[in-house]
């Protein structure tokens, strides 16, 4: 056992109770010559929430299909709702509930249907169902939408919906599979508030995420890395960790000192926002950095700390066309129709060459209909929109040569290798010959990727797939670039990484539109744009917004946009 696997182990021991949920000693799991998860131990109390972090291929899935008892572990055991999980894997499924990434609804089903099937195959009587049916559709405010099928439900109905049909049997244990990924930051909040109401009766509950702050609503978190787990403690207590090694630093020519700072030894996790620089310092003993200041540490700057990969490369600053004159994207009054649905209503903004712009909102927001109207993919029905320079529809064809998209499924193709995917964009974008083969050469340099002969993209980490697809959609060196939800699924230090390459592209002279619901993430930007219900209600500077909305100077993206969304729908509401 590794050291990190003693430290889980002696923490999983001390807690072990005679009523635990889950006790796991030594866990772990081999496909062919590789572990997927490795020496984890702990225990679960009733009412107990555990945090499984990690980023994808860390082992999370794994992990928690051998706490469902759907995997047999290659090495240790596993003790759930009172049964082994090798030899009790059918009275361990009757007595807990398993959300998977998948959801498990029946887009045919009406939410109404989906509840009873779940309820019918789990044995729930006719007596129970009611009352139970009742609670969870009250809870998840699904209650006016029984009739409405599951396939025409938002991210966060369907989120909502699946947790309703797992706790429909009265589960002991509740374990989740990145519940949030995907999901708009309200609908999250929604869905931990059911999760808190259930854990009062004593609910244990596992929840896999890659967010953290979802991972400070546990009790407990665990990090794992590569199968390997980093640390099991509180959240707490995991921040004490990181104690006096979290720096920011402010200042004027910041631009100018990012590459000395960032090939600093001791630096590691550089966050570049608009207004500072944050880093982790990787010895606490080591001289300060010249006019940094000490930062409060959170569950983000833990994980970085314990993550040994190397940083790679400083990308010099990549050679981008000169922009057209003017803006390099601008909108007026722009609106998509849908029969009779407005998907976007009549959106008004710019964006500037070398600027970071992020766009919010909650899922069917509009943020998407947007970009694919901004690249031409769908008509806007009304208004005028100029993309580096060039109008929309009139230069559609050469506007969709000035722009680089990529999408929220990374746009790239699983069963070609990454040299065959850069091959195939290069083609796409009227690159060929020797013209091909330095543009892609020149975008795996500025990203760091290295290409590895053969590989699918298929084997690839989430964090290389991401760099993959977005040197794909540089190749051609776009005066705009298009970025939606880039970051959904990967760890803390690779999204810093990432918003290191966007910030280099930006410098360039790039106009950058990114989507994201990890709301943190627009603090890297240098505007912001609020979408809900297909308008904008909110545009500026993170400082504007908060002025906007009546919010303190320091109040979190989160809450500015939180109390955004309650404003427009109260104004809505009072319209009606």
């Amino acid at each position: 056992m590794g050291r990190a696997g003693a430290l889980a182990h002696a923490l999983a021991c001390a807690a072990v109770t005679p009523t635990a949920r889950l006790v796991a000693q030594g866990l772990g799991r081999r496909f062919g010559p590789r572990w997927a998860v490795r020496d984890v131990s702990l225990s679960l109390a009733p009412g107990e929430t555990l945090g499984v972090v990690g980023a994808d291929g860390a082992g999370k899935t794994t992990l928690l299909q051998m706490f469902a008892a759907i995997l047999d572990p290659s090495e240790g055991s596993c003790t759930v709702l009172g049964g082994d999980s090798r030899r009790d894997s059918k009275r361990i499924a009757a007595g807990l509930g398993y959300m998977t990434q998948g959801f498990t609804l029946y887009d045919r089903l009406t939410i109404e249907e989906n509840l009873r099937l779940a309820a019918t195959l789990r044995g729930v009587s006719d007596a129970d169902y009611g009352p139970r049916r009742a609670q969870l559709l009250a809870m998840a405010g699904l209650a006016r939408f029984t009739e409405r099928l599951s396939g025409k439900l938002s991210g966060g109905m369907r989120k909502k919906l699946s947790l309703c049909t797992n706790l429909i049997h009265a589960p002991q244990l509740l374990i989740l599979d990145e519940p949030g990924l995907g999901v708009d930051p309200l609908s999250r909040r929604e869905l931990w508030t059911m999760l808190a109401q259930y854990r009062e009766t004593g609910v244990a509950t596992i929840v896999a995420t890659s967010y953290m702050d979802e991972a400070e609503r546990c009790d407990r978190v665990l990090l794992l890395r590569d199968g390997q787990p980093l640390a099991l403690d509180t959240p707490s207590g995991l921040r004490t960790q990181a104690a006096g090694r979290v720096f920011e630093l402010r200042g004027p020519d910041l631009a100018q000192r990012l590459p000395a700072l960032r090939a600093l030894p001791q630096v590691r996790g550089l966050q570049v926002l608009p207004d500072r620089v944050r880093f982790q310092s990787r010895d606490p003993a080591a001289a300060p950095v010249p006019g940094s200041q000490p930062a409060v540490p959170g569950l983000e700057d833990v994980f970085v700390l314990h993550d040994t990969a190397p940083e790679p490369e400083t990308p010099a600053a990549p050679p981008v066309a000169a922009a057209a004159p003017g803006p390099g994207l601008v909108t007026r009054e722009v609106s998509v129709v849908f029969g009779g649905f407005r998907a976007v209503d009549r959106v008004s903004l710019s964006i500037q060459p070398g600027e970071l712009l992020a766009l919010l909102g909650p899922n069917g927001a509009g943020k998407t209909t947007l970009i694919r109207g901004l690249c031409g993919l769908v008509p806007f029905s009304e208004g005028q929109a100029q993309v580096a320079g060039l109008s929309l529809p009139d230069q559609i064809a050469v506007v969709r040569q000035r722009i680089g998209y990529m999408s929220q499924r990374f746009s790239l193709y699983l069963d070609l290798t990454a040299q065959e995917n850069l091959d195939f964009f290069a083609s796409a974008y009227g690159l060929r010959g020797a013209r091909a083969r330095e543009a892609i050469a020149q975008a795996t340099a500025q990203l760091g990727l290295t290409l590895e002969s053969g590989r699918l993209v298929a084997a690839l980490s989430g964090a290389e797939r991401q760099r993959l697809a977005l040197a794909c959609a540089i190749l051609h060196q776009p005066a705009v670039l298009f970025l939606d939800e880039p970051t959904s699924g990967v760890d803390p230090l690779a999204r810093y990484r990432f918003w290191w390459l966007i910030r280099r592209l930006a410098q360039g002279g790039m106009s950058i539109l990114v989507t994201t619901h990890y709301l943190d993430e627009a603090a890297y930007c240098d505007r912001i744009g609020l979408m809900h219900q297909g308008a904008l209600i909110g545009w500026g500077t993170l400082d504007a917004l908060r002025a906007q909305t009546g919010q303190s100077a320091d109040a979190s993206v989160e809450t500015v946009f939180v109390q955004a969304i309650a404003q427009a729908t109260a104004k809505t509401g009072a319209a009606a």
